[in-house]
């Protein structure tokens, strides 16, 4: 049987195309989700993909986690369905309390569009078990608003709980606590990070590389396993 696995698009998203292929590449089935609608079409797993939902009006992910499509989300979430936050996708995550801390405009006050160095710092959630604790990955990375915060409590836990996911290496993009790139909650079910990873599942586009292309085996693998 095919995994399934659904990809939201709000008004604003721009990488919901991108991460379906991504799905696709990695042999699993993508189900596209509107974000109206509450039924979520019986998949295996959420991705919350990249983008601009609703302009980014009041701050980035704020009115998205308000759409019909999150009440069940962050229900499933919470019951243990795996979830993936990109970008805005990330944003909402934490907009809806399902991760920690919160997303600020980048320090430099600047849109930045990169290809970033990462190194996985959690090779055990639901997403990133096809790579392995210490390993240095190339992610495009393009965003305004990038910047993690939370309080130095929050943080000390995240740090202490091994729930920072990624790290940002050689250099800090839009100037995130800890260099923080990507976190899990205490779960592994979900998981957030500003990086790009569909854009990276094919050597013929992005970075050149397919590093972001264990995301999705990882998930793949977790489901048909499980």
């Amino acid at each position: 049987m095919t995994a399934r696995i659904g990809v939201v698009t709000f008004p604003g998203s721009l990488d919901d195309r991108d991460t379906q292929r991504a799905i696709r590449v990695a042999g699993a089935e993508p189900v596209a989700l509107w974000h109206k609608d509450k039924d979520l079409k019986q998949v295996d797993a959420v991705v919350l993909c990249g983008g601009f939902s609703y302009g980014d009006y009041l701050r980035a992910g704020a009115i998205a986690r308000f759409s019909p499509v999150m009440d069940t989300v962050i229900e499933q979430a919470k019951a243990g369905l795996p979830v993936l936050g990109i970008c805005n996708g990330f944003q909402i995550l934490t907009e809806a309390h399902l991760l920690p801390g919160g997303m600020l405009g980048n320090d430099h006050l600047h849109f930045i569009c990169r290809d970033q160095k990462l190194r996985v710092e959690n090779a055990g959630t639901a997403w990133t078990s096809d790579y392995t604790a210490g390993q240095e990955i190339h992610i495009p990375l393009k965003n305004m608003d990038g910047r993690y915060v939370a309080d130095r409590r929050t943080l000390d836990e995240l740090e202490a709980e091994d729930r920072v996911a990624f790290r940002y290496l050689d250099v800090n993009p839009n100037g995130s606590l800890n260099d923080i790139a990507g976190i899990t909650n205490a779960a592994g079910n979900v998981v957030g990070l500003m990086p790009h990873p569909e854009h990276a599942v094919e050597s013929l586009i992005g970075t050149g590389r397919t590093d972001g292309l264990p995301f999705f085996t990882s998930i793949l693998k977790k489901l048909v396993n499980a």
